[in-house]
C-alpha cells in the first residue's frame, strides 16, 4: 500500500476521518500553481516514505476540491492538517523546511490519552479491572472526546458492575416491576455475558413505563451500555429507535 494517497470531495471521509482512527493522517491541500506547494509535497511524501505506514499523507488539489477546501477552511496553501482519531490535532501553513516538518510530525505520536488507554488496556489484560477503570477515567478526563478510552471505560465498568445474583434480580423484579434497581443491575449481569438484546429491551421497557429520575436512570444506564456496542452493532441500532419511541 502507497504512503499516500490523492484524496477528493467524495473520499475525504474515507480516507482521511475514518482511516485517522486507524493511523495518523497528513493532508496535504496543495495546487498546480504554488510554488511553494511544489516545494513542500516532495518533503512529505519523502517523510511518509520513510514513516512507512506509521502515518498516511493525504494530498487535496484544493482546485479540483473546492468543498473539502472549504469546509476545512483553507484560505493559503500550502496548508496542512494531521488528523488522529477523526479530528485535527495539528496544523500549518506555508512551505517549512525539513527540519521543522520532522518537529510537527512528533505531535501527531500518541497523546497522553492514548498512553493512558495503553495502560488501562495492559491492566485489563491481567484482569486488574480497577486499574484499568482509574486509567481509563483519567484517558476520558485528559481527553473527553477519545472514543476508544469511552468505550473501554463503560466496558471494564459495565463488568465491576456486573457481579450480583440474577435469579435474584429476576425474583425482585416478579415482585416489585417497578424495582429500578434490579433492572439495573439485571441489565448489567446480562449484557456482561453477552446477551445484550434482552438487556437493552429491559431499560427500554422501564423507560416506556416510569417518569421523572427513575426514568432517567434507566435511560443513561441504557446509553451507557450502547456505548460499549459498536455503534453500528444492529443491536444497538434497534435499541436507538426503541428508546426514542418510548422517550417521544
Amino acid at each position: 500500500m502507497s504512503n499516500y494517497v490523492d484524496v477528493s470531495d467524495q473520499t475525504f471521509q474515507t480516507d482521511v476521518v475514518e482511516k485517522s482512527f486507524e493511523a495518523p493522517v497528513v493532508v496535504d491541500f496543495w495546487a498546480d500553481w504554488c510554488p511553494p506547494c511544489r516545494a513542500l509535497t516532495p518533503v512529505l511524501e519523502s517523510l511518509a516514505d520513510e514513516a512507512d505506514g506509521a502515518w498516511i499523507l493525504a494530498k487535496v488539489d484544493v482546485d479540483a476540491n473546492q468543498q473539502v477546501a472549504g469546509s476545512m477552511g483553507i484560505q493559503g496553501i500550502p496548508a496542512v492538517k494531521g488528523f488522529r482519531d477523526g479530528r485535527v490535532v495539528a496544523e500549518f501553513t506555508g512551505a517549512l523546511p525539513e527540519p521543522h516538518v520532522r518537529n510537527w510530525l512528533a505531535q501527531l505520536g500518541p497523546s497522553a490519552a492514548d498512553r493512558l488507554v495503553e495502560e488501562g488496556s495492559a491492566a485489563e489484560a491481567g484482569g486488574d479491572l480497577e486499574t484499568a477503570a482509574q486509567r481509563y477515567r483519567e484517558a476520558v478526563s485528559e481527553d473527553p472526546g477519545h472514543r476508544d478510552a469511552k468505550s473501554a471505560l463503560n466496558r471494564v465498568e459495565l463488568q465491576l458492575r456486573a457481579g450480583g445474583n440474577e435469579d435474584e434480580f429476576r425474583r425482585r423484579l416478579r415482585n416489585d416491576p417497578n424495582d429500578i434497581d434490579a433492572a439495573l443491575a439485571l441489565s448489567d449481569v446480562l449484557a456482561a455475558r453477552g446477551d445484550y438484546e434482552e438487556a437493552l429491551d429491559l431499560l427500554v421497557a422501564g423507560v416506556r413505563v416510569t417518569t421523572g429520575d427513575e426514568r432517567e436512570s434507566l435511560r443513561s444506564h441504557l446509553v451507557s451500555l450502547l456505548e460499549t456496542l459498536p455503534t453500528d452493532d444492529p443491536r444497538a441500532q434497534v435499541a436507538r429507535r426503541q428508546l426514542a419511541l418510548a422517550l417521544f
